[in-house]
Protein backbone atom coordinates (compact mmCIF):
# COMPACT_ATOMS: atom_id res chain seq x y z
CA UNK A 1 0.00 0.00 0.00
CA UNK A 2 0.91 3.47 -0.89
CA UNK A 3 0.35 6.66 1.74
CA UNK A 4 -0.90 9.66 0.06
CA UNK A 5 1.01 12.50 1.03
CA UNK A 6 -1.95 14.85 2.02
CA UNK A 7 -0.72 18.72 3.07
CA UNK A 8 -2.83 20.42 4.79
CA UNK A 9 -3.31 24.48 5.45
CA UNK A 10 -0.60 26.03 7.43
CA UNK A 11 -1.67 28.77 10.02
CA UNK A 12 0.47 31.49 8.02
CA UNK A 13 -1.19 30.45 4.71
CA UNK A 14 -4.58 31.17 6.65
CA UNK A 15 -3.39 33.97 8.23
CA UNK A 16 -2.77 35.39 5.22
CA UNK A 17 -5.77 34.12 3.17
CA UNK A 18 -7.92 36.16 6.44
CA UNK A 19 -5.45 39.73 5.74
CA UNK A 20 -6.99 39.41 1.80
CA UNK A 21 -10.15 39.19 2.58
CA UNK A 22 -9.85 41.75 4.65
CA UNK A 23 -8.23 43.96 2.65
CA UNK A 24 -11.23 43.05 -0.46
CA UNK A 25 -13.57 43.77 2.29
CA UNK A 26 -12.68 46.59 3.71
CA UNK A 27 -12.55 47.93 -0.55
CA UNK A 28 -15.90 46.71 -0.62
CA UNK A 29 -17.11 48.83 1.80
CA UNK A 30 -15.46 51.96 1.35
CA UNK A 31 -16.89 52.32 -2.29
CA UNK A 32 -20.33 51.48 -1.23
CA UNK A 33 -19.83 53.86 1.55
CA UNK A 34 -18.49 56.16 -1.22
CA UNK A 35 -21.76 55.27 -3.20
CA UNK A 36 -23.77 56.28 -0.10
CA UNK A 37 -22.43 59.57 0.65
CA UNK A 38 -22.31 60.33 -3.34
CA UNK A 39 -26.12 59.85 -3.73
CA UNK A 40 -27.10 61.25 -0.58
CA UNK A 41 -25.25 64.50 -1.74
CA UNK A 42 -26.96 63.81 -5.56
CA UNK A 43 -30.69 63.78 -3.30
CA UNK A 44 -30.38 67.05 -1.75
CA UNK A 45 -29.59 68.81 -4.35
CA UNK A 46 -32.13 67.72 -6.78
CA UNK A 47 -34.77 68.11 -3.78
CA UNK A 48 -33.30 71.86 -3.69
CA UNK A 49 -33.59 71.98 -7.59
CA UNK A 50 -37.24 70.58 -7.68
CA UNK A 51 -38.00 73.36 -4.49
CA UNK A 52 -36.30 76.29 -6.47
CA UNK A 53 -37.29 76.11 -10.02
CA UNK A 54 -41.06 76.05 -9.66
CA UNK A 55 -40.97 78.56 -7.33
CA UNK A 56 -38.59 81.27 -9.48
CA UNK A 57 -40.91 79.92 -12.63
CA UNK A 58 -44.13 81.43 -10.76
CA UNK A 59 -42.52 84.37 -9.45
CA UNK A 60 -41.69 85.12 -13.02
CA UNK A 61 -44.76 84.19 -13.83
CA UNK A 62 -46.95 86.67 -11.74
CA UNK A 63 -44.35 89.54 -12.11
CA UNK A 64 -44.97 89.19 -16.08
CA UNK A 65 -48.53 89.76 -14.99
CA UNK A 66 -48.22 93.00 -13.54
CA UNK A 67 -50.60 95.42 -14.47
CA UNK A 68 -52.57 94.15 -16.74
CA UNK A 69 -56.02 95.88 -17.35
CA UNK A 70 -58.04 94.61 -20.16
CA UNK A 71 -60.92 97.49 -19.57
CA UNK A 72 -57.85 100.19 -19.89
CA UNK A 73 -59.97 101.33 -15.98
CA UNK A 74 -58.33 104.13 -14.82
CA UNK A 75 -58.22 104.89 -10.86
CA UNK A 76 -57.77 100.96 -11.22
CA UNK A 77 -54.59 100.47 -8.64
CA UNK A 78 -54.59 100.42 -4.93
CA UNK A 79 -51.98 100.88 -2.13
CA UNK A 80 -52.02 97.34 -0.56
CA UNK A 81 -51.65 98.41 3.13
CA UNK A 82 -54.85 100.17 3.00
CA UNK A 83 -56.58 98.79 -0.51
CA UNK A 84 -57.66 102.47 -0.84
CA UNK A 85 -57.11 103.96 -3.87
CA UNK A 86 -53.21 104.26 -4.55
CA UNK A 87 -51.92 107.79 -4.23
CA UNK A 88 -49.46 107.73 -7.53
CA UNK A 89 -51.42 105.70 -10.06
CA UNK A 90 -48.32 105.87 -12.39
CA UNK A 91 -46.71 103.02 -10.91
CA UNK A 92 -49.60 101.13 -12.27
CA UNK A 93 -49.05 97.10 -10.87
CA UNK A 94 -45.77 97.45 -9.40
CA UNK A 95 -46.78 99.45 -6.32
CA UNK A 96 -43.57 98.20 -3.99
CA UNK A 97 -40.18 97.00 -5.84
CA UNK A 98 -37.27 96.70 -3.17
CA UNK A 99 -34.14 94.86 -3.60
CA UNK A 100 -36.51 92.19 -0.93
CA UNK A 101 -40.17 92.57 -1.75
CA UNK A 102 -41.93 93.31 -4.50
CA UNK A 103 -45.74 94.06 -4.62
CA UNK A 104 -47.79 93.44 -7.67
CA UNK A 105 -51.15 94.40 -9.05
CA UNK A 106 -53.21 92.93 -11.86
CA UNK A 107 -56.85 92.69 -13.39
CA UNK A 108 -57.07 88.86 -14.41
CA UNK A 109 -60.75 88.19 -12.81
CA UNK A 110 -63.67 89.40 -10.90
CA UNK A 111 -64.86 89.61 -7.02
CA UNK A 112 -66.65 86.00 -7.26
CA UNK A 113 -63.65 84.48 -8.47
CA UNK A 114 -65.46 83.02 -11.51
CA UNK A 115 -64.82 85.70 -14.64
CA UNK A 116 -62.13 84.60 -16.81
CA UNK A 117 -60.42 88.08 -17.19
CA UNK A 118 -60.34 91.60 -15.69
CA UNK A 119 -63.74 93.20 -14.67
CA UNK A 120 -62.68 96.98 -14.01
CA UNK A 121 -61.79 96.41 -9.97
CA UNK A 122 -58.80 94.63 -8.08
CA UNK A 123 -60.05 93.14 -5.55
CA UNK A 124 -58.94 89.58 -4.37
CA UNK A 125 -58.56 86.08 -5.94
CA UNK A 126 -54.32 86.74 -6.43
CA UNK A 127 -55.08 89.98 -8.28
CA UNK A 128 -52.77 91.63 -5.39
CA UNK A 129 -49.44 89.41 -4.60
CA UNK A 130 -46.49 90.31 -2.40
CA UNK A 131 -43.21 88.66 -2.50
CA UNK A 132 -40.81 89.38 0.38
CA UNK A 133 -37.42 87.85 1.26
CA UNK A 134 -36.91 87.19 5.10
CA UNK A 135 -33.20 87.52 5.64
CA UNK A 136 -32.81 86.47 9.47
CA UNK A 137 -30.47 83.63 10.41
CA UNK A 138 -34.41 81.68 11.95
CA UNK A 139 -36.36 82.84 8.40
CA UNK A 140 -33.95 82.74 5.04
CA UNK A 141 -37.01 82.25 3.26
CA UNK A 142 -39.81 83.54 0.88
CA UNK A 143 -43.14 84.22 1.41
CA UNK A 144 -46.05 84.68 -0.61
CA UNK A 145 -48.85 86.87 0.29
CA UNK A 146 -52.22 86.98 -1.78
CA UNK A 147 -53.67 90.15 -0.12
CA UNK A 148 -57.79 90.91 -0.96
CA UNK A 149 -59.11 93.98 -1.12
CA UNK A 150 -63.42 94.07 -0.45
CA UNK A 151 -64.99 97.30 -0.82
CA UNK A 152 -62.15 99.05 0.02
CA UNK A 153 -61.10 97.56 3.07
CA UNK A 154 -58.17 94.85 3.59
CA UNK A 155 -60.01 91.61 4.72
CA UNK A 156 -56.53 88.80 4.47
CA UNK A 157 -53.11 88.84 3.89
CA UNK A 158 -51.08 86.33 5.96
CA UNK A 159 -47.80 86.02 3.98
CA UNK A 160 -47.71 81.88 3.59
CA UNK A 161 -43.97 80.23 3.05
CA UNK A 162 -43.57 80.30 -0.50
CA UNK A 163 -39.47 78.83 -0.74
CA UNK A 164 -38.02 77.56 2.69
CA UNK A 165 -39.85 77.61 6.07
CA UNK A 166 -39.05 79.46 9.84
CA UNK A 167 -37.30 77.08 11.89
CA UNK A 168 -39.85 77.30 14.41
CA UNK A 169 -42.57 76.53 12.02
CA UNK A 170 -41.27 72.88 12.91
CA UNK A 171 -41.68 71.67 9.34
CA UNK A 172 -38.63 70.08 7.07
CA UNK A 173 -36.61 72.48 5.71
CA UNK A 174 -35.66 71.45 2.52
CA UNK A 175 -33.60 74.80 1.66
CA UNK A 176 -32.33 78.02 2.70
CA UNK A 177 -32.15 80.91 1.15
CA UNK A 178 -29.43 83.08 1.63
CA UNK A 179 -29.09 85.80 -1.10
CA UNK A 180 -28.46 88.37 2.24
CA UNK A 181 -24.98 86.12 2.74
CA UNK A 182 -24.10 85.80 -0.66
CA UNK A 183 -24.76 89.69 -1.17
CA UNK A 184 -26.57 89.32 -3.88
CA UNK A 185 -30.09 91.26 -4.29
CA UNK A 186 -33.47 89.02 -4.83
CA UNK A 187 -35.02 92.13 -7.10
CA UNK A 188 -33.28 94.51 -9.26
CA UNK A 189 -34.48 96.40 -11.36
CA UNK A 190 -33.45 98.09 -14.92
CA UNK A 191 -34.72 101.51 -17.00
CA UNK A 192 -35.17 101.11 -20.84
CA UNK A 193 -31.62 101.39 -21.28
CA UNK A 194 -30.65 98.15 -19.50
CA UNK A 195 -29.15 100.76 -16.39
CA UNK A 196 -29.94 99.33 -12.95
CA UNK A 197 -31.94 101.33 -10.80
CA UNK A 198 -30.59 102.56 -7.49
CA UNK A 199 -32.68 101.18 -4.69
CA UNK A 200 -32.03 104.82 -3.38
CA UNK A 201 -34.32 105.87 -6.55
CA UNK A 202 -37.45 103.61 -5.48
CA UNK A 203 -40.31 103.73 -5.22
CA UNK A 204 -40.45 107.34 -7.07
CA UNK A 205 -38.39 105.63 -10.53
CA UNK A 206 -40.81 102.58 -10.45
CA UNK A 207 -42.71 104.47 -13.86
CA UNK A 208 -38.95 103.51 -15.13
CA UNK A 209 -39.32 99.99 -14.90
CA UNK A 210 -38.31 97.93 -17.87
CA UNK A 211 -37.43 94.94 -16.86
CA UNK A 212 -37.12 93.06 -13.10
CA UNK A 213 -34.71 90.16 -12.78
CA UNK A 214 -35.19 88.15 -10.24
CA UNK A 215 -31.79 85.77 -8.38
CA UNK A 216 -32.52 82.91 -5.63
CA UNK A 217 -29.30 82.23 -4.20
CA UNK A 218 -30.24 79.00 -1.75
CA UNK A 219 -28.32 76.22 0.38
CA UNK A 220 -29.25 72.27 1.14
CA UNK A 221 -30.86 72.33 4.65
CA UNK A 222 -29.22 69.31 4.78
CA UNK A 223 -24.59 69.60 5.19
CA UNK A 224 -23.41 67.33 2.22
CA UNK A 225 -21.46 64.35 3.35
CA UNK A 226 -18.87 64.51 1.20
CA UNK A 227 -17.93 67.41 1.79
CA UNK A 228 -19.03 68.58 5.50
CA UNK A 229 -20.67 71.67 3.72
CA UNK A 230 -24.55 72.68 2.58
CA UNK A 231 -24.93 72.21 -1.48
CA UNK A 232 -25.20 75.76 -2.87
CA UNK A 233 -27.22 76.79 -5.82
CA UNK A 234 -28.10 80.09 -7.88
CA UNK A 235 -30.91 80.86 -10.36
CA UNK A 236 -31.68 83.82 -12.15
CA UNK A 237 -34.28 84.98 -14.62
CA UNK A 238 -35.27 88.33 -15.69
CA UNK A 239 -38.58 89.45 -16.72
CA UNK A 240 -40.40 92.49 -18.86
CA UNK A 241 -43.47 93.45 -17.27
CA UNK A 242 -44.93 94.54 -20.95
CA UNK A 243 -48.77 95.05 -19.49
CA UNK A 244 -47.13 97.66 -17.05
CA UNK A 245 -45.19 99.56 -19.68
CA UNK A 246 -47.61 99.14 -22.34
CA UNK A 247 -51.18 99.36 -20.63
CA UNK A 248 -52.18 103.13 -19.17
Amino acid sequence: MHMKNIRGVTLVELLVSMFVAMILLGSVYMAVNVAQRSSAGIERKVTAQQDVKPALDLMAMEIGMAGYNPNYASGLWLNPATCATAANQNYKGIQEATTNAITIEMDITDSACTATDGDGAISRCNEIIRYEYLSGATDQRITREEISCVSGARTTGNAQPFLGDAAASGNPRTVLVINNTAGIPVFRYYDGTGTEIAAGSLPGAIPDIRRVEITLAVETAEIDPNTGQRRRLIYTTSVIPRNNIIIP
